[in-house]
C-alpha cells in the first residue's frame, strides 16, 4: 500500500508538468492549418522571390537592301554640224567623215581633248570641244548589247537601196556581200547575225513577221521598230512596211535610212509612219 501511494504522487506531479511540453496555438482560437498558413510565407511574397525576367536587348540594325542601279552607256552627241571625225587624236590627223549635228556616237575613250568612236568599222576621233555626253540605260541582255555594238562600229556606213544581203535568210552567205554599203534592212540582218547568231530575213516585208509583236509603250532597248514612208503609207498589209530601225531606249534608233548608218532621234514625223515592233532577243 505504502508502494501505491507513492506511485499516485509521482503520477499527479507528471501531470501537472505535462502542459509545458504540449504544443501552443495562437490564442485567437484558429485553427492548426490557420496557424500553419500564417507561418508559410505569403503567395504574393514568393511571386517577388522569383527572378525578374531580363530586359530585351535592342535588336541589332539590319542593312538597308542595296539599291542596284541599271547600268548606263555613254554617247558622244554632237553639238553642231560639219564637226570632223578624224582618224586620230588631233587636227593634224586625216578627216574619215562628217558628223551632223545631235547624231550619237558611241563614247569608247578619250584622249587629249578627243573623243574616241567607232565610224565606218574603223576608229574615229571627235573634237571634246563641239560634244555633249548623253547616257542611255544598258540592257539587262548581253545578246542584245552585243548587236547594238556591232551597229555602232557600222555608224557612217553609206546607204545604198537594195545593198546585197550578208546571208539568204537562213543562214547561207552570198557573194558579193560587202559591209561597206547597207540599207535599212540588210543592216539590221547583219548585226544580229554577227551580234547573237541571229537569222533575219532578206527585207523589212518578211522581217516584220518574226519575234514577238512588242507595243509601243512596251518597247526596249534592242527591239525593232518597223515603219511606212510617203510611197507606201497608203498599200495595205505587210506592204505598207518600208522601213526598219533598232531602238536604244531614249527615243534613238539606230538605222540607215537615205544617208547612211547612224542613231538619232525619232522625229514626229517618223513616229506618225510607225507600224509595230518586234523583239527578236526574248
Amino acid at each position: 500500500m505504502k508502494y501505491l501511494k507513492y506511485i499516485a504522487a509521482g503520477a499527479a506531479a507528471f501531470l501537472l508538468a505535462a502542459p509545458a511540453m504540449a504544443c501552443t496555438y495562437d490564442k485567437s482560437g484558429d485553427s492548426a492549418d490557420e496557424h500553419i498558413a500564417e507561418i508559410l510565407p505569403r503567395e504574393e511574397d514568393v511571386a517577388t522571390l522569383q527572378p525578374e525576367p531580363a530586359e530585351p536587348q535592342p535588336a541589332e540594325p539590319q542593312p538597308e537592301p542595296a539599291v542596284v542601279k541599271p547600268a548606263t552607256l555613254s554617247y558622244i552627241s554632237v553639238s553642231s554640224d560639219g564637226v570632223n571625225i578624224r582618224s586620230g587624236a588631233g587636227t593634224g590627223y586625216s578627216v574619215r567623215g562628217v558628223a551632223e549635228k545631235s547624231t550619237l556616237y558611241c563614247l569608247s575613250g578619250s584622249e587629249g581633248g578627243w573623243y574616241k568612236t567607232g565610224y565606218r568599222n574603223k576608229t574615229g576621233y571627235i573634237s571634246s570641244k563641239y560634244c555633249d555626253i548623253v547616257t542611255l540605260e544598258a540592257s539587262a541582255d548581253a545578246q542584245v548589247e552585243s548587236v547594238i555594238a556591232e551597229g555602232v562600229k557600222l555608224l557612217g556606213t553609206p546607204y545604198v537601196y537594195g545593198a546585197t544581203r550578208f546571208h539568204d535568210g537562213n543562214g547561207k552567205l552570198l557573194k558579193g556581200f560587202s559591209a561597206d554599203e547597207f540599207d535599212c534592212s540588210s543592216l539590221m540582218q547583219y548585226i544580229f547575225y554577227k551580234g547573237a547568231g541571229k537569222l533575219l530575213q532578206v527585207n523589212t516585208r518578211t522581217q516584220v513577221y518574226q519575234g514577238e509583236r512588242v507595243p509601243a509603250d512596251k518597247l526596249r532597248r534592242g527591239d525593232l521598230m518597223f515603219f511606212t514612208n510617203a510611197q507606201r503609207r497608203f498599200n495595205t498589209g505587210n506592204e505598207r512596211i518600208g522601213h526598219v530601225g533598232l531602238y536604244l531606249g531614249g527615243n534613238y534608233i539606230l538605222h540607215t535610212a537615205s544617208d547612211y548608218a547612224k542613231i538619232e532621234q525619232i522625229s514626229a514625223q517618223r513616229w506618225s509612219y510607225f507600224i509595230e515592233a518586234r523583239r527578236i532577243i526574248v
